[in-house]
């Protein structure tokens, strides 16, 4: 029996391979042989996920002949892969991807670290901050008192509690944007919104359009779902979305979802401005595309004056059936409490809870108590306050600790969110995350919010770390980025001092 379950043809290896270009050395980097750069190549592809493992790969003659290599070269890698414990290989079946034994298996997704390894690792790959107290503590000894009158009935809610789905219908309107409970679902998070969404209206082979990079997260939500994503290029620096190029892919392409991050965008922490939102809710609506929109950072801006933020995406959607809304309490709150929300019309919302009943039934009603407090009481409002005050300190100490450690690094600072999207100076940002890892930090590279391999030249950082430990991350960092640009393999020792 073959041990391989998807294969990977030359052209595709190539081209992932190919994406690495110009980003492999820096100045002065010592010279590596082919075969050894090539098997390094597809290690790496490995590690980050865009190559999956048990993957068969491409004959070594077919793969040379893509990559314009000699056979030798390709056979001596494959032979490394196999000593490194990458490849395996059987006689009549060809050779498949693999990882060492007790090696965790990639994603391309991002994942945080658990909290026992936080002695050994610093963590800059989740974009996610500890629960604000008193308000955390609060709301769930409110939720407590709330809870009686809910556990006397069955305890399945597939829309959501009513005060909390009124909680939220009150909040939207008061953003604008007139709202009733019977358009507001609760969810497990905005993934569970995402996928929920995605399994209404985009099922497997669907076309989707995304902003290009993306949240990792999702892309890798809409991979798994068989969806053919199709991505549309941001516009440069913090300036939000190229409107010619999604009127472009939304002409051509026909997507049947479009999923878009207008606040605070993740990775790259751009906001949209009003009229961006005005011609893209148009653009879509004419190519019969459902646009979803994603605020789960809504609430984190940092250097808008209060009343001057954009109205939401969904305030120029005037028939109301264009635009489904997520929001989630995971990044202004905490990631610990998993109430997500979607915003649509009621038709849309009817069909999502009918669906509901194959997927997870419902959301948790204590922690469906806990949020309805905290809107309802002004703890929420409380919260924000204080996450901004926060945030702020943590943004100024990370852009201050990577202008001192890392000058060549380029990036915009953004008026909110929790992210940096760094431009690592020629350096590949896959290898700079697999230095930092033999280093203790952990910071996910460019590629996994993009497609095809592209963003290679990038990292993205949370200013969700502060003072030593901020610094501390950021040297860890540099000393990465050194390695990758003298040359260094992934069998160099690490420099004394260092948590491997």
């Amino acid at each position: 029996m073959p041990q391989w379950t998807s294969t990977v043809g030359a052209v595709q290896l190539a081209r992932l391979l190919g994406s690495r270009d110009g980003y492999e050395r820096g100045p002065g980097a010592r010279r590596t042989p082919a075969y050894r750069a090539l098997a390094d190549g597809v290690r790496l592809l490995v590690l980050e996920g865009r190559v999956p493992v048990a993957a068969r790969l491409p004959a070594e003659r077919e793969l040379a002949g893509a990559l314009s290599v000699s056979r030798t070269t390709v056979a001596a890698a494959f032979e490394a892969l196999r000593a490194d414990g990458f490849l395996e290989s059987r006689r009549g079946s060809g050779s498949w991807t693999a990882v060492p034994p007790g090696r965790p298996l990639p994603t391309r997704g991002l994942k945080p670290l658990p909290p026992e390894a936080a002695g050994s690792m610093l963590d800059l790959g989740c974009a996610a901050l500890p629960a604000p107290e008193p308000w955390l503590t609060r709301a769930f000894q409110a939720a407590l008192e709330a809870l009686p009158p809910a556990a006397r009935t069955h305890g399945d809610f597939p829309a959501g509690l009513l005060e909390l789905r009124q909680a939220l219908a009150d909040r939207y309107t008061a953003r604008g944007v007139p709202t009733r409970p019977e358009q507001i679902m609760i969810t497990t998070g905005a993934m569970g919104a995402v996928a929920a969404i995605c399994r209404l209206f985009a099922p497997r082979g669907e076309r989707v359009a995304v902003e290009h990079p993306s949240y990792a997260n999702v892309l890798q939500l809409m991979r798994d779902a068989g969806a053919r994503l199709v991505p549309v290029a941001m516009a440069p620096g913090l300036r939000g979305w190229d409107l010619a190029a999604w009127r472009r892919v939304l002409r051509e392409a026909s997507p049947r979802l479009a999923y878009v991050v207008a606040d605070f965008h993740n990775p790259t922490g751009a906001l949209a401005d009003e009229e961006q939102r005005r011609e893209l809710v148009a653009a879509t609506r004419a190519a019969g595309t459902v646009l979803v929109v994603d605020e789960t950072m809504v609430d984190l801006a940092l250097d808008v004056e209060p009343g001057a933020e954009p109205r939401p995406v969904c305030a120029f959607d005037h028939g109301g059936s264009s635009v489904v809304t997520v929001g989630s309490a995971s990044k202004t709150f905490w990631a610990g409490l998993r109430i997500g929300w979607v915003r649509a019309a009621p038709e849309v919302i009817r069909s999502l809870v009918a669906a509901r009943a194959y997927a997870d039934l419902g959301s948790p009603v204590l922690e469906q108590l806990a949020v309805s407090w905290l809107m309802t009481s002004g703890g929420w409002q409380e919260a924000v306050v204080q996450r901004r005050t926060e945030i702020r300190d943590s943004r100024e100490t990370v852009v201050r600790a990577l202008r001192r450690h890392l000058p060549d690094w380029e990036f915009a600072v953004p008026r909110g969110g929790l992210t940096l999207w760094v431009r690592t100076g020629g350096l590949s940002g896959s290898r700079i995350a697999e230095a930092g890892e033999r280093l203790g930090v952990c910071v996910p590279s460019g590629p996994r919010f993009g497609l095809d391999g592209a963003f290679e030249g990038y990292v993205r950082i949370p200013f969700t770390v502060s003072g030593p430990v901020a610094e501390e991350a950021t040297t860890r960092l540099a000393a990465a980025a050194r390695q990758v640009a003298e040359g260094f393999g992934p069998a160099t020792d690490t420099p004394a001092g260092y948590i491997t």
